[in-house]
């Protein structure tokens, strides 16, 4: 409980009424004596006061609140929060409520002043934005009730638990539900290459089109239907794709408010949001994690929710990447051929490592390597040099850079596919090179 600017703008009055009496006498003015006995008169009646609207503060009910957020959140997105207040008050109050928020979670419009009606709940909302993703507790929310005099203001915690849970950015993957496919991919920044002859799996039998290829013409179904019949094909649609995930300490590098695994957690959701949609099933492998997770490929659209539960709660760690223990896992646990997506941030000294078990892998699997690039290297790069750090700098980047490229070029020359993608455009990239492997029949 603490006083009120009321209590206290008293308080103030009373003392420089004291003050100035005092100085007065202390330079020998005259000052009558009722003047000092009303100014102590008006103290103790406002400490008598005080001490009454104290205890009336102390004896009023609190208010009954209700807590309503999504029971999930997408990181780095708006969302609302609720509260309701029910009370017994029979007089109109003016309260202060505020939320305890999570760590981790940022907020807007707190605290709420909220003014109680008699007879009436009364209803206030926040905003939320999360800034990590994982589980996050509500314990407790905090609301400062006016004494009936206005003298003091009680604050009170009322425990008021609640939970959520804060995924990855699917929010946009289900916004592309609203739009044809072709279109939502195109705005994301997707190029989809033109299809290289026909599909690779039969469809169905139809009568022969305008445009359609002699080749599609079927000669035994022409002759008993007497009518030129085509056959359709379509993109193969029984193919697996795995993510290995790279946890590690050099996924750790931000950029934005997003980390690179963040990045590359989104754009693996992403590619899995498309694939599952063109019929083939996504699995996953994390390695360098505090705890390593594996799902094994599925088909099906409602298998996306199977990843989001997965993931929405993976970190990344300060371990080193162990591109052998990783291959040798997956190995052992996928024996089908697939579609092997390796998303990590390649640096000079993994070319010992990766390579070996990059070729290991690519005997029985299709690898493409996805290494994410730092943005303030691009930034570096292009900034005008004036000064002897600006010039170390440059100097620093273009080496790493360099670097990093013939890494890249060693990779290649032993056939391995490699993408140097920026952390915000990799999602784009994985699902350009993906849809243009299917239409070509290499995934």
């Amino acid at each position: 409980m603490k006083p009120s600017r009321l209590m206290l703008a008293w308080l103030l009055i009373l003392l420089a009424c004291g003050i100035v009496s005092g100085t007065l006498r202390a330079l020998e003015f005259a000052i009558a004596a009722r003047f000092m006995a009303i100014n102590w008169g008006l103290l103790l009646a406002l400490l008598a006061l005080a001490l009454l609207d104290a205890v009336r503060v102390k004896r009023l009910p609190s208010p009954r609140l209700k807590r309503q957020i999504p029971g999930s959140l997408a990181l780095g997105r708006w969302s609302e929060a609720q509260l309701t207040l029910e009370h017994d008050f029979t007089q109109p109050l003016k309260v202060q409520v505020f939320d305890h928020v999570p760590a981790g979670l940022s907020f807007e419009h707190l605290p709420l002043t909220v003014e109680l009606q008699p007879g009436r709940h009364s209803l206030a909302g926040y905003r939320l934005r999360p800034l990590q993703r994982g589980h996050f507790s509500f314990e407790r929310c905090e609301i400062n009730l006016p004494s009936p005099l206005g003298l003091w203001t009680h604050r009170r915690l009322l425990d008021l638990p609640d939970a959520t849970r804060v995924y990855p950015d699917f929010a946009r993957l289900y916004e592309g539900q609203l739009l044809a496919v072709d279109n939502w991919l195109s705005q994301l920044g997707v190029r989809q290459k033109q299809r290289r002859g026909l599909g690779l799996e039969f469809h169905q039998l139809r009568e022969f089109r305008e445009g359609d290829s002699l080749r599609q013409i079927d000669w035994k179904a022409t002759a008993r239907q007497r009518t030129p019949i085509a056959r359709e094909y379509q993109d193969e649609r029984d193919q697996q794709i795995i993510f290995m995930l790279d946890c590690g300490r050099h996924m750790r590098s931000q950029d934005d408010e997003l980390s690179h695994f963040d990045h590359a957690l989104n754009a693996c959701l992403l590619l899995s949001y498309v694939a599952l949609r063109q019929g083939d099933a996504v699995g996953l492998s994390t390695f360098a994690s505090e705890q390593p997770r594996y799902l094994a490929p599925v088909k099906g659209t409602s298998h996306l929710n199977t990843l989001l539960n997965s993931v929405y709660d993976l970190n990344s760690s300060q371990r080193s990447a162990d591109y052998q223990a990783a291959v040798t896992q997956l190995l052992a646990r996928q024996k089908r051929r697939a579609l092997v997506v390796l998303v990590t941030n390649l640096r000079e000294e993994n070319d010992d490592e990766l390579l070996p078990a990059v070729k290991r892998l690519s005997r029985q699997h299709q690898v493409l390597v996805a290494s994410l690039r730092e943005d303030v290297l691009d930034t570096l790069r292009q900034s005008p040099v004036q000064t002897l750090p600006e010039a170390l700098a440059y100097c620093g980047t273009v080496d790493y850079l360099n670097a990093r490229a013939e890494l890249h070029e060693r990779l290649n020359a032993h056939g391995v596919l490699v993408m140097d993608a920026l952390p915000g455009e990799l999602g784009a990239a994985l699902v350009t090179r993906y849809l243009g492997w299917k239409r070509t029949g290499i995934a």
